[in-house]
């Protein structure tokens, strides 16, 4: 450990004393939750007792053990919580569920389920009516609703997501969903309609792909993945969806859900190590798209193991390092208020829900002249923040922890590896204990670390750190700016802050213009409203994700069409009877 680290850990006494600190011990806040292992597979759940044997279907009275295809069992990985207990005075992370590690075998009995349900484009589901889809979904979200608090309880104690942001998180799913529904029934680019183009008639509408596997996040594992899922359902595609492995518990709460809510084998979940099974699925060649949330490295090697990539439709969420930057104008000309106000976005952009977002501020430009200036309004404000357990209430103004521990041990050593990489090359922590964890070492509760003085040698000036870490670049042109983002790997977003706008912030936003998704001005960069196009270029994105544009990716536009005049009412009485000209309202 260098001398800076081991300076700034001294602090670590001085903040478990500071009223900001709400770390206390799990079992004086809720019940832990434990989860049982179980599977969704051709519209039936499987629960498995510890030893991996099947007990019995959950939705199939008349069926036994014994006529299960899971007769032999499956391997069962027991998942442990984020967040820690006590038990005689020591800490330790408590096991929250179990989670069934398919192997390839298993992982093809639910490809198989969906290849039955979609049938070449001719199952039940790609052939319902938009209309009967809509109330199937609509059927969904009254069974999910009854699992709510089961959900929001376990998102924190497995990710470590704060109460409120567990709660926002379920209802803006909900709300993400009712948005397409609406979108369905409004909007004619949807639901379909008679167009005349120089006297040919057509009746456009949009159509399913096919079979769609689903790749969710850890982070935002309900919100994130519904916004493909369930758009890729409604427009008549059959979905295998991957059960991430970290935060996919909260999946194993829904299946009940989907599988009284669907018909079978219109969703078929997997779980398990994504070598073993995502690979050889694709392989098949029997998947049609593929919707992917995460890392850039993993989402290549998967689309490459496909035998007919080109015909492979890709929706892609991937990595970003969105800059904050800010502008000289702020610090000039007695515009504290409008800086304070810019330090408040970082901040929230940084660290909201530990900067474990893609949309986080990961990385912060500041004139070298006012570095000092700008510092010492950030730390502040950084060590002002709640750091506590997800469910804990800060004493002073009763909102929850907004610094909760990370989900695991493997995501606290990475940032210590870019900590350390960054002191060792002229970095300096510049907050009280950062980097430090509370708790203990077994601990994942990890105190922010701001950095100074980073520079392109260091690894946090170019890899996602996905983490409590917010680096701060001194620059002394706006060029240095410019080259970041021109040379970049990424392109999702960038947020400017100005006091007075000027040429270098409308400089900066037409260089901008071709680089990056969304720029933020004097506002932390975010996704919502879900309404807006959130798109990303380079390695950031492949695909468009809001309301209209999520129903749009997971469909392609169908056309009937004729010429001339319906006088024998043969196109009416075609229309009259088919189902997918059936009108949604």
């Amino acid at each position: 450990m260098t001398t800076d680290a081991q300076r700034y850990k001294i602090h670590l006494l001085l903040l478990l004393l500071s009223t900001h600190l709400s770390f206390t011990i799990a079992s004086d806040a809720i019940p832990t939750p434990y989860v049982s292992p179980r599977t969704l597979i051709d519209g039936r759940i499987t629960l498995y007792d510890s030893n991996g044997k099947p007990v019995i279907h959950e939705n199939d009275e008349s069926s036994t053990c014994e006529s299960s295809s899971s007769t032999t069992g499956v391997k069962i990985s027991p998942v442990m919580g984020c967040c820690e207990t006590s038990v005689e005075g020591e800490y330790q992370h408590v096991e929250i569920g179990a989670m069934p590690q398919m192997d390839t075998d298993e992982a093809m009995q639910a490809l198989d389920s969906a290849k039955e349900a979609w049938s070449g484009g001719s199952g039940t589901w790609p052939q319902m009516s938009m209309s009967d889809r809509i109330r199937c979904v609509e059927d969904l979200l009254d069974k999910l609703s009854v699992v709510r608090e089961e959900i929001v309880n376990l998102l924190m104690w497995e990710i470590g997501k704060n109460y409120d942001d567990a709660q926002a998180e379920f209802d803006r799913t909900v709300l993400f969903v009712r948005q397409l529904i609406d979108a369905l029934k409004e909007r004619d680019d949807l639901h379909g309609s008679w167009v005349d183009v120089k006297g040919t008639k057509a009746f456009v509408r949009r159509a399913a792909i096919g079979i769609i596997m689903c790749l969710g996040p850890f982070n935002y594992p309900l919100n994130e993945t519904y916004a493909t899922l369930i758009p890729a359902l409604l427009m008549g595609n059959v979905v295998l969806l991957k059960i991430p492995t970290v935060g996919g518990l909260v999946h194993l709460l829904t299946m009940q859900a989907f599988s009284e809510a669907l018909p079978p084998g219109v969703i078929n979940f997997v779980s398990g190590r994504g070598r073993a099974t995502m690979p050889p699925l694709m392989a098949t060649g029997d998947i049609d798209g593929l919707a992917f949330i995460g890392g850039s490295n993993a989402a290549d090697d998967l689309i490459k193991t496909h035998p007919e990539p080109h015909r492979l439709k890709l929706f892609l969420q991937l990595e970003a390092k969105n800059m904050g930057i800010f502008l000289p104008s702020l610090f000039e000309n007695d515009n504290e208020e409008k800086l304070n106000s810019a330090v408040k976005q970082a901040v929230t952009g940084a660290f909201s829900y530990n900067g474990q977002r893609c949309t986080a501020l990961k990385i912060m430009f500041v004139p070298r002249k006012y570095s000092d200036v700008f510092a010492e309004k950030f730390v502040k404000a950084v060590e002002d923040l709640d750091v506590g357990l997800p469910w804990k209430k800060s004493f002073e103004n009763g909102k929850y922890s907004m610094i909760t521990p990370l989900p695991n041990a493997k995501r606290v050593s990475y940032m210590k590896e870019l900590i350390e990489d960054a002191l060792e090359k002229g970095a300096v922590i510049i907050n009280s204990a950062g980097g430090s964890l509370v708790g203990g070492e077994s601990s994942t509760l990890m105190v922010p670390t701001i950095l100074a003085n980073v520079n392109e040698s260091m690894r946090i000036f170019d890899e996602e750190q996905f983490g409590p870490i917010s680096p701060i670049v001194p620059y002394d042109d706006i060029e240095t700016i410019r080259a970041y983002a021109r040379e970049g790997k990424y392109g999702q977003q960038v947020a400017i802050f100005t006091a007075d706008g000027g040429e270098d912030a409308s400089e900066l936003l037409d260089k901008f213009s071709s680089i990056f998704g969304k720029i933020n001005i004097n506002s932390q960069c975010g996704r919502s409203p879900d309404t807006l196009p959130f798109s990303g270029r380079r390695s950031s994105a492949m695909g468009v994700m809001s309301v209209v544009d999520a129903l749009k990716e997971f469909s392609v536009p169908t056309v009937i069409a004729y010429k001339g005049h319906d006088e024998n009412g043969i196109v009416k009485s075609i229309e009259e009877d088919s189902v997918f000209m059936q009108s949604v309202v």
